[in-house]
Parts: structure tokens; sequence; C-alpha cells
């Protein structure tokens, strides 16, 4: 039997005497000769193969890593210690479970445990009583990079059995001779028994010979003589017995290279050969019964793509915790995928769009505005997508992918002495927020995010890839920059970035007991302020017998002490400072954020406007709005200066009068939206990133008049069938309907 799995070879390398460090060549030698995996044994002095297998994680950057747990093993440490290799490997780990002919149950009860500890999207913790194992409420995860796959390593009918209907794949004894070879379709066929009764297909299930020989020049016996007789050996195990892994016992180097070099690509021509002549169509073993198990309704699983197959995430997969939720707004999508290339972006927004179900854009999987996840739809992550690369170092060109952190670009850009205006948070992807404005700490100086902007690369609704500056596709590339996620997944931005070198951080605490006459003096402090001052303040609802405090952030572009201490003199004025810090450092360092994972519950409750000025009437309503406790976090920053400077028609983004973006989050909709909605008379326009009320009213103030005209044709011509509509969506048919009923 060939189930048709693809051929796969690694090495079995011992770590002698405890020395780790001469294995760990060998592993990284069996990378560079092209093998798939690396296990590892112990000598007569056992080494610390988990040490060993993480130090070689961080020496390789392909091969997998099969590591071992023996049944006598607390299965929850083994669960944590490969999921960590699988963290620290970037998903390359595997796991073997081995143990006695009599270990079968306590195996089986072990394979229970090691994926509930890796089932991290469920947040109670575990609890399991079995004849063998106990787990008394052990707090899951972490979950792994992705579903490692569970190997069985035996060939006791009972481990044969527990192969069959609960692993992801199984171990043969180590095959010496042909008599061996013959007994392994006993084994195989009981496999096969074993899952066919719990409703497995099984070609779910990998198997793997162990194998060693010497290379002679005349054949003496299996695995002995020339590469060809190893060929002639393997080759039945592959078309006959099932198997489509092997891994050599590998210690000697010259083996290792002769076995890659001179068998395996004759091997595989072989096999190749095989398949096409028996009619076997080659592919990988499937999910298994249990993640197919947690599969949504509404999508048809089966036909994803081949090109996203193996990245995509579903809800049984170990990695589901990872992606389910964004920063703020807790989800349970039925698949997310997530495409590495511009035409594995086509492929996911044809497949998507021919499900019925929600569909998701994510970058950075903040997504506040936009719904970065859902709840039984699909999501596409472009996180992948997270190149940054200098086209032009003499008119300061880069190349950023969608799914690279504003983190990661500025860290990126710091050594050539640059930067790009970005958000305040150095952990929010650069496709939402480029796509619509973009005011952070260099705004007032340099400009939006979207103001340099000087071309895209998108995928449109229809699967076609589009290039769009300010000569090809123009139109396309005005709405881009300010309504982008109505008109395709853009693939990669070119932005012209600035010279910024360190700047100025100061953090101030502020008694803003009278919360309106503290607005209105930071406000016209920072209207009259020079450009290179940007600031924002954030407050909470005033504490009993405290006074209301406010929290203030500034930067200032530039490096000179006094430059600094002058430019924030007038803003430390505005009210009694109770506490300061003042720092030079680099832009990076501020906008520096550690790796995590993002893991909301429930959803957020947000509005957000633009306003002109902090007049009294404004400032007066923003207090008895905070004073009422209706909002737990209320941040207004500034804007203005050259955001202001771009004609309100030259983009889609419309707001370029505003001095000012405010942002209320509450508990309640229903207490939050009348209390804003007051407050609307003061507002000037909308900065959509923010704002989650879904009120079409919200579309009209972030695009007013002719600016909404204008989309909406856009919409019509690039995305007709509204494929791109859970985000600050721009109904094409909107206009028509409000047509008829005139």
């Amino acid at each position: 039997m060939d189930y048709g799995h693809p051929l796969r070879f690694g090495a079995s390398l011992t770590a002698r005497d405890g020395a780790l460090g001469p294995a760990a060549e060998l592993a990284e030698l069996s990378e560079e000769l092209g093998y798939d995996l690396v296990t590892f044994s112990s000598g007569p002095a056992p080494a610390d193969t988990w040490t060993l297998m993480s130090w070689t994680a961080a020496r390789t950057g392909r091969v997998r890593l099969l590591a071992a747990h023996a049944a006598e093993m607390n299965p929850t440490v083994t669960a944590r210690a490969a999921a960590s290799l699988d963290l620290l490997a970037n998903g390359r780990a595997e796991l073997v479970l081995a143990g006695r002919p009599s270990d079968g149950e306590a195996l089986g009860e072990a394979i229970e445990i090691v994926r509930g500890m890796w089932a991290a999207a469920d947040r109670s913790p575990l609890s399991y009583n079995g004849e063998h194992h106990r787990v008394a409420g052990a707090e899951r995860g972490p979950a792994p990079a992705h579903t490692i796959p569970v190997w069985i390593d035996g060939a006791d009918p009972a481990l044969l059995r527990l192969a069959g209907r609960r692993a992801d794949g199984w171990l043969a004894p180590p095959v010496t001779d042909v008599a061996g070879v013959g007994g392994l379709a006993v084994a195989q066929a009981a496999i096969d028994a074993a899952a066919a009764e719990r409703g497995r297909d099984p070609r779910e299930i990998n198997r793997l010979a162990r194998i060693a020989g010497r290379f002679t020049s005349d054949p003496g016996g299996f695995l002995t003589g020339p590469s060809g007789t190893w060929v002639a050996d393997l080759l039945p195990l592959v078309t006959d017995h099932g198997f489509a892994t092997f891994v050599l016992a590998g210690d000697d180097p010259e083996t290792l290279r002769r076995f890659a070099l001179e068998v395996v690509p004759v091997l595989r021509a072989a096999v190749a050969a095989a398949r096409r002549e028996r009619g076997v169509t080659e592919s990988a073993p499937g999910r298994s019964a249990l993640v197919r198990s947690k599969r949504r309704e509404g999508i048809d699983y089966d036909a994803v793509p081949a090109s996203l197959a193996a990245t995509a995430v579903e809800p049984g997969d170990a990695g589901y915790a990872r992606v389910r939720s964004t920063y703020l707004r807790g989800g349970a999508p039925g698949l997310v995928l997530r495409p590495g290339t511009p035409a594995e972006v086509a492929d996911a927004i044809r497949f998507a769009s021919s499900q019925p179900v929600q569909l998701g854009i994510r970058s950075g999987g903040h997504g506040i505005s936009g719904r970065s996840t859902n709840h039984g739809g699909i999501i596409i992550d472009v996180s992948r997508l997270n190149a940054i690369e200098v086209l032009d170092k003499d008119t300061r060109r880069v190349r950023i992918g969608p799914g690279a952190r504003w983190s990661d670009v500025a860290e990126a850009l710091a050594p050539h002495g640059w930067a790009l205006s970005s958000g305040d948070y150095g952990g929010v992807g650069v496709g939402g927020l480029a796509t619509a404005g973009g005011i952070g700490w260099l705004v007032r100086k340099h400009g939006l995010t979207l103001d340099h902007m000087r071309a895209v690369e998108m995928v449109l609704a229809d699967g076609s890839l589009v290039r769009a500056d300010e000569r090809e596709n123009a139109e396309l590339f005005w709405g881009v920059r300010g309504a982008g996620g109505n008109f395709g997944v853009v693939t990669s931005f070119e932005f012209e970035v600035d010279e910024v070198g360190d700047v100025g951080f100061a953090q101030f605490v502020f008694d803003a007991t009278d919360m309106a006459g503290f607005l209105q003096r930071w406000g016209a402090a920072m209207e009259a302020a020079p450009r290179d001052l940007t600031s924002s303040i954030i407050m909470g609802r005033p504490r009993p017998g405290q006074p209301h405090v406010a929290q203030l952030m500034a930067v200032v572009d530039s490096d000179d002490g006094q430059t600094i201490i002058d430019r924030l003199q007038p803003i430390a004025a505005v009210a009694p400072l109770l506490d300061y810090s003042i720092q030079v450092l680099p832009y990076a360092a501020i906008m520096h954020v550690p790796p995590g994972t993002h893991d909301a519950q429930g959803e957020p409750v947000t509005r957000a406007a633009l306003a002109d000025h902090l007049t009294p009437e404004l400032s007066a309503a923003a207090e008895r709005l905070v004073g009422a406790g209706l909002t737990y976090f209320f941040q207004i920053r500034s804007v203005g200066g050259a955001a202001s400077d771009v004609p309100p028609e030259a983009t889609a983004y419309a707001g370029r009068s505003a001095n000012f973006q405010l942002v209320a989050m509450g508990h309640s909709r229903r207490a939050l939206d009348p209390a804003w909605d007051a407050m609307l008379p003061h507002f000037s326009g909308q900065y959509i990133n923010f704002e989650t009320d879904r009120r079409p009213e919200r579309v009209r103030e972030a695009y007013p008049g002719d600016t909404l005209r204008r989309l909406r044709a856009l919409k019509r011509r690039y995305d007709p069938g509204n494929v791109f509509r859970d985000n600050f969506n721009i109904d094409p048919a909107e206009e028509d309907a409000a047509r008829a009923t005139i």
C-alpha cells in the first residue's frame, strides 16, 4: 500500500558521553545536505536531549526536530517542553511517544493530556483523571507554533492500535533485513484497521522507517552495497509497505553525505515513476479526525487551495489560540488563512469570497474599527508578508509588507537615520494603519503615514494583482490613502521616509481636576507649538477623594536638550505637574514593544472623532463624559501641522483641518453612544481606525461630500460585490438605493 505521502529523509544522531556539540554539528550538516528532520538518542552517558534540541533549533533554520517522550515521563511537562521547542524552532518540532508493550494505555492517556495542554484556545484549566495519569487543573499552554505531529514508537498490537486510533504517525522498529520487511505488512494492516474503526482515513497517519546500512563496492545484504542497492531495497518500503519517511542512523558524516547525494534523489525519482505508473496521487497526510471534528459550518475546508493548506489554521489546530483574537476583540473564526506571497493572497481572496461566511482582513491584529477577527468566518492574515526593504537610499524610498509591525519598521530604518511617521504603539500592523491614516509621534512635523505613501501593490476582489501610484491607477491610489480596506488587500507599500535621529520623549502627570480648563490650555498650547512637538493625553474616570490625573506623552523631533526643554515648557505649564520624565531616545526605542500574542475577549466599545479645536464647549462636554464614568480610557492626540498642509481632496483621508483626534472606550454601547452623539456638533470629522459604531452616519463623517461619491464610484469599479465589507464599509449600492427613493 502506497499512501502517497511526500518522501522525507532524516538522520538519527547520537549525543555520546553527554557531549552535545558534535551531535549539533551533525544536525547542521544534515540540514546543509537537505535532510528533512533530525532526531537524537543518548549514548552510554545520557545527555539532555531537550537541551540539545533547543540548541539545534537555534543553529538551524529548516530541518525538523523529532523529540521523544517516554511513558514514565510527566505528559504535562512534555507538552510544555515540546511547545516551547516548537516556538523556538518556528514550527519545526515533532513528538514521539515511546514505551514498552504494556504502556499502550498510559501512552494513550499521555496523548490526550499533551493535546489538551496545547489547546490553549480553551481558557479553562485542564483536568484529567486517568488510570495512569492525573492532572488537577493545570494551566494550558503555551500553544505551539503549529500542530505538532504525535508519533507512536513500537510494534506491539496495543501500540499499533493506538497509532491508528489517535496518532499522527508510526515509527516502525529498525528495519535490518529483508525478513523484517515482510512483517511490516501485518503491522500496517493493524494500524489501518484501528484507524477505520475510529472513522479515520489511514492516509492521515504517516509511517517512518528507521534504517542503517553500509556503502560498499559490492552488494552484501540489505542496505549494504553501492547506492543502487540501497535504492532497490528502499523502494518496496514506499510502494508496497506505505513508508514515506526514512531516518538513517547517521553518526558517520560520510554516510550522511553519500545517502543524501546518491540515494535520496534516485529514490525520489524511482518513487515518482512508480506512482505515475500506478496512478497514485501524492498528497501530504490530511488533518486528523480530531481537528476535523472542530470545523465550523459554512466553510468548505476541503476546497482550501493547496498553496494555503500548509499554513492555514483551523479551530482544532494547536496554534489556533494565537490567531483567534486580536488586541481588543475576542473571536473564534472558522479558518485563518496565512498567505505568504501576493499569489497566495489572490488564492485566499478567491476562496474566501466563494464561501457564505464573514470575511475579515488582518495585518497586525488590532483591527479596532475593521473586523480582524470574527465568529465562524474566514480571516486572511497577512502577517507573513512582513519584509522591509530599502529600494533607494538617495530618495529614502523603502518597500514594506502589510504584515510588518511598526516597531520592526522603526528598528529597520534606524541604522540609516530614518523613520516613518506611524501610530503611537509599535505593535500595530502596517497595513491597517497605513491605508486609513497614521496619526503618531511625528505627525505634526512629518504628516500622516499615508502622506508618505508613493505606491502600493494590492490584490483586488477578483484576485487580480495591480500596482497603484500617482500615474498608474491613480484614482485607486487616491482611495487607498484613507479607505484602502474597501478595495483589496495591499501586499506591499512603497514609502518615502524622513531623516529622523534621536528624539526627546517626555512623560508628564498632571492634576487635571479642572479638566475642561486643562484641555483648553493644552489645546491652545499645542496649536501654538512648533511642528517638531507632538503630544497626546490619556485620562480615565476620577477616583473619589483623589485629584483627577491626566497622563501626557510628548515627542520632540530633536536631539538638542535646550530645544526639547523649550518645546516642553509651555506644555508643562498647563496644569499642576505631579511627576515627569524627559529622555533623549532613538525613535525606535519609543516604538519598541516586546513580542507577544493578542488574546482579547469580548467586543470593544469605542467612539472616535476629529476636532479642529478644543473649544470651551467641547472641553466641557468631554469633562462631563469622563466625570460620569462612561469611558475608562479617554485619549486626545494632537494632529495638525504637516498633516494639514495636504489639501483635503488630495487623498481619501478628508480630515485635514483637524488639530486633534479623540477616542473614548467604554463598557457599554448603550451608555456611551448617547453621550458621544451629543458631542457631535463639536467635531469636524472622523478617524476610522478607532471607531466601532457601525451606523452609516460614521461613514459620511469620515468621507464627506465629493469624497464619498468618488469612493463609491471606486467601490463599484473594484469591488462591486462588496467582498471587503467587514470594515469601515463603503457600500457600492447605497447611493443607487438613495437615488431610487427620490
